[in-house]
C-alpha cells in the first residue's frame, strides 16, 4: 500500500530543518565582527565573476522554460554580463558600509547616575519570500549578512536555476571567511507549500519580508503569523506642475517610465496640470510614443491629445510593470495629492516644478515612503540611496518607511552600566 504524501508536511519539516540551522548560524554571525562578515561578501562578488559563464548558463534554462512570461517579467529575469557585474559590485558596495550591529543609537544619563545606551542588534532569522528578479537574492543575501542575520530565501519558480547559480557564489564566500553555510540558506524547491509553512514558523523565523507583486504580498499579509516588513507595489506618479521646467519634465519623465518599466520604481501615472497640458502634453505623448509607450488617459487629456485610449477608475489603481502610462489632467497640487491618495500605493511620487514653496507643500502633502523633487521615481533604489542594496521598499505606519538596506534591518536593545546603584 502505497504511502500518503502530504505536501504540507514534508514542507513544514524543510522549513523546520533550515530554519533550526538558521537559529544556530545566528549566534555565530551576531558576534562576527566586520572583516569577517566583509571578506564573505568580497569572496562571494569573486565568486560571482569567476562563475558568470555557470550563472548566464542557468539564466537561460529559466528564460527557456517560461516563455510564457511578459516583457516585463522576463526584463526582471533575464540576466547579461552587466547585470551580474552589478550584483558582485552590489556585494562589495554592502561591504565597504559600516558595520550597523553595535551602534549606539542613543545615551543618556539618569538623575540616579544610570548611564542607558540603546544599541542596535540583529533581527535573527530572517524569510525573504521574491518572485522572478535573480539579484534579488544577492541582495537580501547581503543586507542580511552584513546586518547580522541569517536569512532564508524563497525565490520564484522562473528563477530557479538563476538562483541556486548565485546561491552557491554566496556559500563559497560563507565558506572563504570560515561562518556557517546556514548563514544564507535557498528553499529546497517552489512548492506553494514551503510558502506556507514559512509563514506560519513563528518561533523560528522572526521576520518575513516579501517583495513581488499584490498577489504574493496579500497573501503573506493575510496568512502570516510572523512578523512582516511589508514591500508595497509601486504605483507611482509623476507630477509634472505648471512651473516646472519643459526640458527637465520631458527627460525626467522619459527616465521614469521608460528606463525599466518593470522594476517597482517606475512611474505609472502622469499628472499635468491644466495650465500646461495644452502645450506640454502632445510633446511627452510623442516623446513616449517614439519609446515605445501606449497610454490610458482621462477625458481632459484625450481632449488635447485626441486618439488616447480612456481610462478608467482601474486603470489609475493598476501597476502596469509594462510600456503603458496613465495620464490625467489635475488642477494644482491640492488636485494632484488627491489623485496620489485616491489610487496611490504609498511607494514613490514625484514632482517637477521650479517653484521651491510648491515643491514643499507636495512633499509635505505626501504619505509615501519616497518623494522626488525634479528626479525620476527610478532613483527609489537601495543601491541610490548609498545602502549597497536593498531588500525591498517598506510602506506602512509602524516601521521604517523607504528602501530597507542595513541600518533599516537591525533592532535595538538597551544596555544600562551603573557605578553600584540599588533600587530605593
Amino acid at each position: 500500500m502505497n504511502a500518503i504524501v502530504d505536501p504540507a508536511a514534508i514542507a513544514r519539516a524543510a522549513l523546520e530543518e533550515a530554519a533550526k540551522a538558521a537559529r544556530a548560524a545566528a549566534t555565530i554571525l551576531a558576534l562576527a565582527p566586520r572583516p569577517t562578515k566583509d571578506a564573505a561578501l568580497l569572496a562571494a562578488a569573486a565568486a560571482l565573476r569567476a562563475r558568470q559563464d555557470e550563472i548566464l548558463t542557468a539564466n537561460e534554462a529559466d528564460l527557456a522554460g517560461a516563455p510564457d512570461l511578459s516583457s516585463a517579467y522576463k526584463d526582471r529575469l533575464t540576466l547579461n554580463p552587466t547585470r551580474v557585474e552589478a550584483i558582485a559590485r552590489g556585494l562589495e558596495e554592502v561591504a565597504a558600509l559600516p558595520d550597523p550591529v553595535g551602534r549606539v543609537l542613543a545615551e543618556w544619563t539618569r538623575p540616579n547616575g544610570l548611564v542607558i545606551r540603546r544599541v542596535a542588534q540583529p533581527i535573527g532569522v530572517v524569510g525573504m519570500i521574491y518572485e522572478s528578479r535573480p539579484n534579488v537574492g544577492a541582495d537580501a543575501a547581503a543586507i542580511c549578512l552584513k546586518a547580522g542575520s541569517p536569512v532564508i530565501l524563497r525565490g520564484g519558480k522562473e528563477s530557479l536555476n538563476s538562483a541556486a547559480a548565485i546561491h552557491a557564489c554566496i556559500v563559497e564566500g560563507l565558506r572563504a571567511a570560515g561562518l556557517p553555510e546556514a548563514c544564507v540558506q535557498v528553499a529546497p524547491n517552489t512548492d506553494r507549500a514551503f510558502v506556507g509553512a514559512m509563514l506560519a514558523a513563528a518561533g523560528l523565523i522572526d521576520l518575513i519580508i516579501p517583495r513581488g507583486g499584490k498577489g504574493l504580498v496579500t497573501r503573506v499579509m493575510q496568512e502570516a503569523r510572523v512578523p512582516v516588513l511589508a514591500h508595497a507595489e509601486g504605483l507611482n506618479h509623476t507630477y509634472i506642475h505648471a512651473a516646472a521646467d519643459p526640458a527637465m519634465a520631458r527627460s525626467v519623465l522619459a527616465n521614469a517610465k521608460m528606463r525599466r518599466t518593470g522594476v517597482c520604481g517606475a512611474t505609472e501615472t502622469l499628472l499635468i496640470d491644466r495650465a500646461v497640458a495644452p502645450a506640454l502634453l502632445p510633446v511627452l505623448v510623442d516623446d513616449l510614443r517614439a519609446l515605445g509607450c501606449s497610454f490610458r488617459a482621462d477625458e481632459a487629456a484625450r481632449a488635447i491629445v485626441p486618439g488616447l485610449e480612456p481610462a478608467g477608475e482601474a486603470d489609475f489603481s493598476t501597476e502596469w510593470l509594462d510600456a503603458i502610462l496613465n495620464v490625467a489632467v489635475v488642477d494644482g497640487v491640492e488636485s494632484a495629492l488627491e489623485h496620489i491618495r485616491r489610487h496611490g500605493s504609498e511607494h514613490t511620487d514625484a514632482i517637477i516644478t521650479e517653484d521651491a514653496e510648491v515643491a514643499r507643500a507636495f512633499l509635505d502633502g505626501l504619505s509615501s515612503a519616497v518623494g522626488l523633487w525634479n528626479a525620476s521615481t527610478q532613483f527609489c533604489d537601495g543601491g541610490e540611496f548609498g545602502f549597497g542594496a536593498e531588500i525591498g521598499i517598506a510602506t506602512g505606519r509602524l516601521h521604517a518607511r523607504g528602501p530597507v538596506g542595513l541600518e533599516q534591518l537591525c533592532t535595538w536593545r538597551y544596555h544600562v552600566i551603573g557605578t553600584g546603584q540599588v533600587r530605593p
